[in-house]
């Protein structure tokens, strides 16, 4: 290092275009990693947003939990259809990972060399989801005459169902 730059001026690549401050052009010709601001701070240091982005962030990650919530109360709309709330649920459930991981891990402030991590780890993710959805859907098809004898069907399930239920109606002081 020189004696004019800082350990501050030799962070990372230069992400963006623009003219270099005369300590840092110095620095760059001695070997160091330039950075393309004059101040010293590197491109995500100081462009974070500060305390109010993050309680807005908060704030939002909270709204969206109150919201996941109100799908098991009496005001949401679609009581009579599950796969609307499971929907629905997901969808806030991949905006809050989203919002935690841009936000609170800096992703968003990374070089662009997140996308060679994430996308082909996104792909591959969608790629085992879509080759295990068939072996889920058809793991009792080829199923063994002795596996098939000890399955529990729907009719089993309603069964238990009303045992119990004729259970606790007949002694309710044991549960």
């Amino acid at each position: 290092m020189s004696e004019h730059s800082s350990p501050a001026e030799s962070h990372g690549p230069i992400t963006r275009a623009g003219a270099l401050s005369a300590s840092v052009a110095a620095h760059d010709h001695d070997g160091g990693h330039g950075d393309a601001h004059a101040d010293g701070h590197g491109d995500d240091h100081g462009s974070h947003g500060g305390i109010g982005q993050y309680l807005a962030v908060f704030a939002a990650l909270c709204v969206l939990t109150t919201m996941s919530f109100l799908t098991y109360s009496s005001v949401w709309p679609w009581r009579d259809e599950p796969h609307v709330g499971w929907a629905f649920m997901m969808a806030v459930s991949c905006t809050k990972a989203m919002l935690v991981v841009l936000f609170f891990m800096h992703v968003l402030w990374e070089a662009n060399w997140k996308y060679v991590l994430t996308i082909p780890a996104a792909m591959m993710a969608i790629f085992l989801a879509l080759m295990l959805i068939p072996d889920v859907g058809m793991r009792n098809r080829m199923a063994a005459q002795e596996r098939v004898l000890h399955m529990a069907r729907p009719s089993d399930v309603l069964l238990m169902e009303r045992a119990a239920e004729s259970q606790m109606l007949a002694d309710p002081a044991s549960h």
